[in-house]
């Protein structure tokens, strides 16, 4: 798990932001930094709100939908008079506007399932930051380490150089009068052209270590960048027996970001197979709508003329009468219609409850609840899988941390039987009884020595401070 999250950061290219002025950054300025810029923070943050998004948009799935429809078409040819309903052959233009709206009364709660998924989801991203931002926050911790480590490596090389010159110079003033032959010397200009070369590839592994530095905070490469020396012993660590591999791993399993992201999806995951099953049930919808219409050939009766003319005549008795109709003919005159009135006059309503009843739609939403279930599953072998990954490298953290110890605590024993053996070395060298070559043989012992010791206790610290990473509850500096 720690390579893998090393690996990823590495291969991040170094980036543009301007890094704000301050004289020197401590570790936690450093670790706040990246965790507010690190891109991928950011690209976790933006993963976030799309989850917001989604849960948005479920929440006002819940409300009714409104739907505006409106057209204006002109027709030509053979048609339909619209006041008369008899079959003409003129053009005319018409328009309809309709407002439509619907709503789900029932539908096995799917909808209700899916918010609570999408509400899991939204915190399952939030959790998904945090593992980020945790993750960069061990990150930087080592990056700033091996700057560290390498600054007090570069001032061993630097002591070891002019302990090799001053010597040199001693020798030179020898040789010169003649007390000692030239290979003194010669073995000495070797030995400090060696101790120049290490001196130089310290410093550049300053600068290296600066770059990496720099790009996981998202810092542009040429921007200046100095940290604070803190020495190793003054960084505080936990207890390794305070740090027992089960302890951890109880406490990993409650605060790590990773575990909480992989139970919170696996709920989630729940949530959607159950909006799934209601998917495939009957769902019980209202809806309504309004509308009206207009056209230009459309006419408005603007009066009536009633006419009672007899029909006939007839003779009764041999008396002549008038036979008038039942009712008297009527004349009728029209005129047009205004676009406001046919909209009044055709104005339409209407309410109503569906049922949709999905019988067969080619397995889609049976095969959908499927997959929901297998996903189901295959989350929980995942959270399964990452758990028993992290107990593994909780386990592998502590011995590599117990190791780690115990090689600094014999580095100082090394270093201490190195400087006794340099001591006496020195001592007889300056009396003649020892060659130049033991001498920088003993020397370079002892710088060996020096660095190896510094190298093991950064690497101790780093080691403990895995382990406190892995109990969830932040780094200790």
């Amino acid at each position: 798990m720690l390579s893998r999250i090393i690996f990823s950061f590495i291969v991040i290219p170094c980036l543009v932001t301007k890094v704000p002025a301050q004289q020197k950054w401590n570790l936690l300025q450093c670790i706040q930094y990246a965790m507010d810029n690190n891109l991928l923070v950011r690209q976790a943050q933006i993963q976030t709100r799309l989850s917001e998004l989604v849960l948005k948009q479920s929440r006002l799935s819940q409300y009714p939908n409104l739907t505006y429809g409106g057209n204006v078409a002109y027709s030509s040819g053979r048609n339909q008079d619209p006041t008369s309903f008899s079959l003409i052959t003129k053009g005319y233009l018409s328009s309809s506007m309709t407002l439509q709206t619907g709503i789900e009364l029932f539908n096995w709660y799917s909808k209700r399932n899916t918010i609570a998924a999408n509400v899991i989801e939204v915190d399952a991203s939030k959790a998904g930051i945090e593992k980020q931002r945790s993750d960069i926050a061990l990150i930087v911790a080592n990056a700033y380490l091996q700057i560290l480590l390498s600054k007090e490596q570069a001032k061993i090389a630097e002591v070891q150089l002019q302990q090799s010159q001053a010597q040199l110079a001693n020798i030179r003033k020898l040789v010169n009068a003649g007390a000692l032959p030239e290979l003194n010397a010669a073995e000495l200009e070797a030995q400090v052209a060696t101790d120049s070369a290490n001196v130089i590839s310290a410093k550049g592994n300053i600068d290296i270590n600066y770059f990496y530095l720099k790009s996981y905070m998202n810092i542009d490469a040429s921007q200046p960048l100095e940290i604070d020396e803190t020495p190793a012993d003054q960084i505080p660590v936990e207890n390794i027996t305070d740090l027992q591999p089960e302890f951890v791993y109880a406490l990993a399993l409650k605060n790590l970001p990773q575990q909480r992201v992989n139970d919170l999806k696996y709920l989630a995951a729940q949530k959607n197979a159950q909006a799934y099953k209601g998917a495939m049930m009957p769902t019980i919808s209202m809806f309504g709508s309004l509308g009206g219409s207009y056209n230009n050939q459309a006419r408005n009766i603007n009066g009536v003329t009633y006419f009672t003319a007899p029909i006939g005549k007839v003779t009764v008795g041999g008396t002549n009468y008038d036979v008038l109709p039942l009712q008297p003919f009527s004349n009728y005159t029209y005129g047009k219609s205004s676009f406001f009135t046919q909209y009044g006059d055709n104005f339409r309503q209407s309410v109503g409850l569906s049922i949709n009843v999905p019988i067969f739609n080619s397995g889609t939403l049976r095969t959908s609840y499927e997959k929901s279930k297998l996903n189901i599953e295959s989350l929980g072998l995942q959270r399964e899988q990452d758990n028993q990954k992290l107990k593994q490298d909780i386990y592998q953290a502590y011995n590599a941390a117990l190791i780690a110890m115990e090689k600094f605590n014999a580095s100082k024993k090394i270093v201490e039987a190195a400087q006794r053996t340099y001591d006496f070395s020195s001592k007889r060298f300056n009396v003649g009884m020892l060659s130049t070559f033991e001498l920088t043989t003993n020397q370079n012992n002892l710088y060996k020595a020096k660095e190896q010791l510094v190298l093991n206790q950064f690497d101790y610290v780093f080691k403990v401070k895995v382990l406190e990473f892995y109990k969830g509850q932040g780094l200790k500096f």
